[in-house]
């Protein structure tokens, strides 16, 4: 969540071989709002690297570290903090790809040269199912993005090749399955059981096409949808298949919530959200029940983010309830929260 990383696209999970954990449990830095862990199992709050110094600018340094619910952190020992290009040079100036499922409770990387995720309460950690493991030939690791889905179960993988045309790949963790999605659907939103995926397309006509894809790579649904829903964001897509929420942030710094219809290609009158002007919203999703997880950040004066904030928010009401709440620490050169 730095200007020097990548925009996020989409991941790839999957089903192999387990590999042996490889992490380092330390003391937590001092953050606000730890939760007890007790009544359910931990799971990640962020992820950061650290920032080094590098003559006029900085660099990322350390290791992959997972700061908890529970207050502990996590070194990833194994976790590739800096990427090989295609000629297998390392780039020591950036940070190789991370993702967090949803829950917070799997977290995706390289390990060496291949894509894995990992059970972060296990430890156990799985490589991706077949190709999708690896990098195609003549692309390096900085060209390559995924995400997870919020219950760790798939995950699709975007690559950036100069000419555009390889597919996507989404992988099932249950099932070791890959499927191909075309190279002009960009990932938005997983729905909240990982059963719909909700991608975007720029048509000839300079328009927005949105696609609902299951699991198998079969469009459910598609359509043109108005700008108000294609130049806003995060989006999220509810398990229906069909419903999309969108949150429109203007000048003026009021959130409001929309519900988008695909099917009937209709748009709901704006709710308010109650969530302060100074916080930018991050990410969105639905969960099974039909409730709204909102993460939001806010800045300092030099527009680094310092704080993060999780809400549950009523779809139809907009009400919003805080449910945790924390700062990140100093001196990061990046940082992930959950669903990124």
């Amino acid at each position: 969540m730095t200007p020097s990383t990548p925009l996020r696209g989409l991941a790839v999970l999957a089903l192999a071989a387990a590999a042996a954990p490889a992490l380092v449990i330390t003391p937590a830095q001092a953050h606000t709002g730890a939760a007890s862990a007790a009544s359910s199992p931990d799971s990640v709050r962020y992820a950061w690297v650290k920032s080094c110094p590098k003559k006029d600018y900085t660099i990322p340094c350390g290791r992959w570290t997972l700061t908890m619910r529970s207050g502990k952190t996590i070194k990833l020992t194994d976790a590739r903090v800096n990427p090989e290009n295609a000629n297998g040079k390392v780039d020591k100036d950036g940070a190789a790809l991370f993702a967090i499922s949803g829950d917070g409770r799997f977290v995706n990387y390289f390990k060496g040269d291949k894509l894995v995720v990992r059970d972060v309460s296990s430890g156990k950690v799985r490589p991706l199912p077949g190709k999708a493991a690896t990098l195609p030939k003549g692309l390096g690791m900085n060209e390559v993005d995924t995400t997870i889905s919020h219950d760790g179960s798939i995950v699709v993988v975007d690559y950036y090749d100069e000419a555009g045309t390889l597919p996507s790949l989404v992988a099932d963790m249950r099932t070791g399955k890959v499927v191909k999605l075309s190279a002009a659907n960009n990932v938005l939103s997983f729905s909240a059981t990982g059963t719909h995926l909700l991608t975007s397309r720029f048509t000839d006509d300079n328009t927005t096409e949105f696609a609902v894809f299951d699991t198998d790579g079969h469009k459910t649904a598609s359509q043109v949808v108005p700008q108000i829903v294609s130049n806003n964001a995060p989006v999220a897509l509810a398990d229906d298949g069909n419903t999309v929420a969108v949150i429109v942030t203007g000048a003026s710094r009021k959130h409001r919530l929309h519900t988008y219809d695909l099917a009937a290609d209709t748009v709901s009158d704006p709710v308010a959200l109650g969530i302060p002007r100074n916080e930018n919203a991050q990410r969105l999703f639905w969960d099974s029940a039909g409730a709204l997880t909102l993460w939001t950040s806010r800045d300092d004066e030099n527009e680094n983010p310092v704080f993060a904030v999780k809400r549950t928010v009523n779809a139809e009401t907009g009400a919003a309830r805080k449910v945790d709440s924390y700062k990140v620490r100093g001196e990061t050169w990046t940082w992930w929260l959950p669903g990124e």
